[in-house]
């Protein structure tokens, strides 16, 4: 298949996997990229790109269309009949359909020179490089390459391979496990923010994806609870009167989401990213994010052959995800504390674009900490 050894193998052709080819490619070294699918792949997500995920695209040559994404200035907390609202302190977000996405990351990594293996299987990974199953898959061929990445995902099979999963602190993981249901609907946004409505079994986010269409996602920790029964729309009669009418214009997609936590994203020649390497509970809206991070991180790392450095640095990228995560997730199951808490961000806007710039990571650790015990004492009184 390939006469001489190539730098870098990624297997997944997601975003994760074609941020770290084009990053990759950035330091001139080769890349092939395999993928059992073929594109344009989708999966269920709630197409919301924050600032710092615009940013990391910026970098890796991918700018966004107008015609097929739309700008949000900031985030709509609803919940209670309570309404709080707060702007990015500085660049706005983007919503865009996953498809139109992938289509442009792609269109990214032919021009740099990527080598795509579509419909192709990878069945397992070697200290010499990935061995790729032939189109009947009775038989393997080598493909030599110095760098293994795993971009496969939550459930990852390089992770296995690699010996990588016994590193997982499981028992978190199972505990945090919940299940994401999304679809879009032809309908005007009406906002521009992207909405976070809070249930007492599930959150819902509306993400503008176009000037004629919003896309819906539920997460909730009750795998059978999901839209397409209509039941979850039942908690939120705002949003469902906002929907009313609107045509379905895409069928929904499921997927499970999760706070892991790896103590090691590499060993040997095999390293991780994106889902693959751990992640943040999609309430958070940062998966796409950290993937982009991450790969412009990987690929730095990888031409200067330095995957310890390269632990490191994921390790800092998920601290702030991580611990909004927590909070958002302890707001979730506690409806009291949410409640308080709206309150005082309806009452004192300050408060809400404050946890909003931690949330972006813009601000200083001093500021996030001055501002975090002002809001736990109005927490307090409340």
């Amino acid at each position: 298949m390939f006469s001489s050894p190539v730098d870098v193998f990624v297997v997944g052709g997601g975003p994760a996997g074609l941020a770290t080819a084009i990053a990759a490619r950035h330091h001139g070294l080769s890349v092939v990229v395999a993928d059992g699918a073929v594109p344009p792949i989708d999966k269920s997500c709630g197409e919301g790109l924050m600032p710092e995920g615009v940013e990391a695209l910026r970098q890796l040559g991918v700018s966004l269309p107008a015609d097929e994404s739309f700008p949000f200035r900031g985030i709509r907390f609803v919940s209670d009949g309570v309404m709080a609202e707060a702007a990015f302190p500085r660049d706005p977000a983007y919503g865009i359909r996953r498809t139109h996405l992938h289509r442009l990351l792609l269109d990214r990594a032919a021009a740099c020179g990527v080598h795509m293996l579509w419909h192709t299987a990878v069945a397992g990974i070697r200290p010499e490089g990935a061995l790729v199953a032939s189109t009947d898959e009775k038989e393997t061929e080598l493909v030599r390459a110095r760098w293994v990445v795993g971009a496969d995902g939550s459930f990852s099979r390089v992770r296995r391979w690699a010996e990588l999963d016994r590193d997982n602190e499981a028992a978190s993981q199972n505990k945090s496990l919940r299940f994401g249901f999304r679809r879009h609907y032809h309908v005007a946004p009406w906002s521009s923010f992207m909405e976070l409505h809070w249930g007492r079994r599930c959150q819902v986010y509306v993400t503008p994806v176009s000037r004629g269409e919003v896309c819906v996602a539920l997460i909730s920790s009750d795998p059978k609870f999901r839209l397409r029964n209509d039941d979850a729309l039942d908690e939120f009669p705002e949003l469902r009167a906002r929907l009313r009418g609107a045509n379905l214009i895409s069928s929904e997609r499921g997927a499970t989401t999760a706070l892991r936590k790896l103590r090691s994203v590499y060993r040997g020649h095999a390293v991780l990213v994106g889902d693959a390497s751990g992640g943040v509970d999609a309430i958070t809206g940062e998966g796409l994010c950290l993937a982009f991070r991450q790969a412009l991180l990987l690929g730095d790392c990888l031409a200067s052959a330095d995957l310890a450095h390269y632990q490191n640095a994921h390790r800092s990228l998920l601290r702030r995800p991580t611990l909004m995560s927590h909070l958002m997730l302890f707001m979730a199951k506690h409806s009291h504390l949410r409640r308080r808490t709206m309150q005082v961000f309806r009452s004192n806007p300050r408060s809400f674009k404050a946890m909003l710039a931690l949330h972006v990571g813009e601000g200083s650790a001093r500021h996030h900490v001055s501002n975090g015990i002002a809001l736990g004492w109005k927490l307090l009184k409340a």
